[in-house]
């Protein structure tokens, strides 16, 4: 009889094992995640009404939030440097939302300007009384290898994506711990978390925010409803390749290459079920680069083998003028 017994349990527990595998082997965000978005909170209904504030907002995964947040009745801030875009977002928001034109207020925004970042928040807070949530969307990305790129990119990179980012979290945060609630939603990288070839200031400054938002995270224990999330997206379809900083500031990126890339309407559809469940951190990419997230996170030396030869693979196709984006899922073409 405790044979039998035994025998049972090992069998579920094997089949619970397989059922476990099945679902990674077709996930596309971290376990957390997914699990809130099969029994969490409903952003529909968690968001609704809320005031959040959008950086990046005219293109890529901040054009498609503004769309999402919209239908789920939140009152909207767009923010980026295209004033034109932004308003063209706006216009898209109201077609397709129960939202009126006083439920959202375009504000361009130069990350980089840092000195306007208080009297555009006190822009925001004036106009809508308050702010439920800040996403930090605004950023660009990189193409380019070390050795050929100037320390100017570098900083230009850690200027816009890091500071630009700390200095309106920085005016934001203290009118969020007074009301006592809140959401800080800082969209990071992939390449926050592992290595990555060909975009080494990028990622410093993805390393740079992974840092500093899990140790703001730290600081505010006393304050158990603001919330600081990071969202780290693998390959998504967007333009953030196309406006890639290269070797030099004002040098064009190289063609963007054909990797398979999550559909932008899917990756923020979990950002925002992430967001309505107070879910900490967002791991959001398809297979098999949800895989490397793993590696990266519970083995590390294995994950360094692996990178080391991806990476190869990538800078020897990217020399060669070939296309270095799907360099780490095919093998370099020979001519």
């Amino acid at each position: 009889m405790e044979s039998c017994t035994v025998s049972a349990l090992s069998c579920f527990i094997a089949f619970c094992l397989l059922v476990c595998l099945i679902g990674f082997i077709f996930a596309d965000a971290d376990f957390t995640l997914l699990w809130a978005s099969l029994t969490g909170q409903r952003p529909e209904r968690k968001l609704k009404g809320l005031v959040v504030w959008i950086t990046g907002a005219s293109s890529g995964i901040g054009e498609e939030l503004a769309y999402q947040l919209a239908k789920c009745g939140s009152r909207l801030i767009l923010s980026a440097r295209r004033e034109d875009e932004l308003h063209r977002v706006k216009r898209h928001c109201l077609e397709t939302s129960e939202l009126k034109d006083e439920d959202i207020l375009v504000l361009p925004l130069d990350l980089l300007e840092r000195r306007s970042h208080e009297t555009k928040t006190k822009t925001v807070i004036g106009y809508f009384g308050h702010i439920d949530i800040l996403i930090n969307n605004g950023g660009r990305s990189q193409r380019s290898l070390f050795l050929e790129t100037s320390v100017d990119v570098c900083q230009a990179l850690m200027e816009l994506n890091f500071f630009g980012t700390v200095s309106l979290t920085k005016q934001v945060l203290p009118h969020m711990t007074q009301r006592g609630r809140g959401s800080i939603v800082t969209v990071s990288s992939l390449f926050g978390l592992t290595a990555a070839p060909l975009a080494t200031g990028a990622s410093a400054s993805k390393h740079a925010l992974q840092g500093f938002f899990n140790s703001l995270r730290t600081e505010l224990t006393d304050y158990p409803k603001i919330l600081i999330s990071t969202v780290c997206p693998g390959p998504v379809q967007s333009q953030i390749a196309k406006n890639a900083f290269t070797a030099e500031i004002n040098k064009p990126p190289p063609t963007v290459g054909h990797l398979k890339r999550m559909p932008t309407d899917r990756c923020v559809r979990l950002m925002v079920v992430g967001i309505s469940n107070g879910v900490k951190e967002m791991w959001i990419s398809q297979q098999p680069m949800l895989l490397l997230y793993y590696t990266w996170q519970y083995a590390p030396t294995f994950a360094w083998s692996v990178s080391d030869r991806l990476g190869r693979k990538w800078v020897q196709n990217f020399k060669a003028g070939r296309d270095a984006d799907s360099a780490n899922l095919t093998k370099p073409k020979t001519s």
